[in-house]
């Protein structure tokens, strides 16, 4: 089973924090985490930093990792961009692999981006043309997909109406978001298998927040549905300031503890993750919603590195 692991604690995982990290701090949390065996890390978002002052070293900590060597072969990079300038700034600093998304509420997008989701959608997809031409991996995603905390339940048809728009414009990278936390397995399962008919060649992945304790239990039925990317943060950090009540994200050491239990991604550092989740709950000053990095694995499924 292919599994993609693509940790998104330096960004999401961040953005909600009220105290600034020092990017020197970041950058020995992200020099950690890139050895760890996961396949892509989100450095951050290139968002304005006074309105997520937690990113305003975004352009800063890829430009150091980058100059210094510090990523492994076989990891990539990714960032955030919500718009034009933001992906000029992405640009600029050697992003690998661009992210960038619609949501399928009116309510978050016009709090998210200040657009309405058409106008965002017609942005959305010139800036991933523009990103591709430019050689760059891009993800394309639809955000609050399973719910909004303002609106409620989201028709799966406003869902697959922005993914349809995404296949006709050429992006077959499509990942959906939980950004309220309300996915169910069987809604997993059924959204996700809907976009397969749409198109059984495309690339899909999932980003689900734990904000009602399913979250990994719709990673499960993502998989089951095709979905070979699965984003997940350290410690379980995280959440959408931009949502009715945010919650944190799928804890990675507890997915890939998850996972390694089923004989899935062996190759993944999970002591590694679960000593960094444990430095970063120190620095915050807090426990982490993580279970993994206080309670230990299993033992029996507990990898031994020297």
């Amino acid at each position: 089973m292919n599994i993609i692991l693509h940790d998104v604690c330096l960004r999401d995982g961040l953005q909600m924090e009220q105290q600034t990290v020092p990017t020197p701090v970041k950058l020995g949390w992200l020099r950690r985490l890139v050895r760890t065996g996961v396949d892509v890390v989100q450095v951050g978002s290139f968002v304005h930093p006074g309105k997520v002052p937690q990113m305003a070293d975004t352009d800063d900590l890829f430009r150091q990792l980058l100059s210094a060597g510090d990523v492994p072969a076989g990891v990539a990079l990714s960032g955030l961009v919500l718009n034009e300038k933001g992906l000029e700034r992405a640009l600029a600093c050697g992003v690998g692999m661009l992210c960038m998304g619609v949501s399928a509420s009116e309510t978050h997008s016009r709090k998210n981006t200040g657009m309405s989701v058409g106008e965002a959608g017609g942005r959305i997809i010139a800036m991933a043309h523009r990103a591709a031409a430019a050689g760059h991996d891009v993800q394309v995603s639809v955000q609050s997909a399973f719910g909004c905390g303002f609106e409620g339940a989201i028709p799966a048809a406003t869902v697959l109406q922005i993914v349809r728009r995404y296949f006709e414009a050429g992006l077959t990278r499509i990942s959906l978001a939980d950004t309220a936390g309300h996915a169910t397995p069987d809604r997993v399962e059924e959204l996700f298998g809907e976009i397969r008919k749409l198109n059984p060649a495309a690339e899909l992945a999932c980003h689900f927040h734990d904000t009602y304790g399913m979250g990994l239990a719709n990673i499960w039925a993502a998989i089951r549905a095709g979905v070979t990317s699965l984003e997940c943060s350290v410690g379980g950090l995280g959440g959408c300031p931009f949502t009715k009540i945010a919650g944190g994200n799928v804890c990675t050491e507890d997915l890939v503890h998850m996972l390694q239990h089923m004989g899935i991604r062996s190759d993944v550092r999970l002591d590694g993750l679960t000593s960094l989740a444990g430095a970063i709950a120190e620095h915050l000053g807090r426990e982490l919603p993580g279970r993994i990095y206080r309670t230990g694995a299993i033992p029996e499924f507990e990898p031994a590195h020297a």
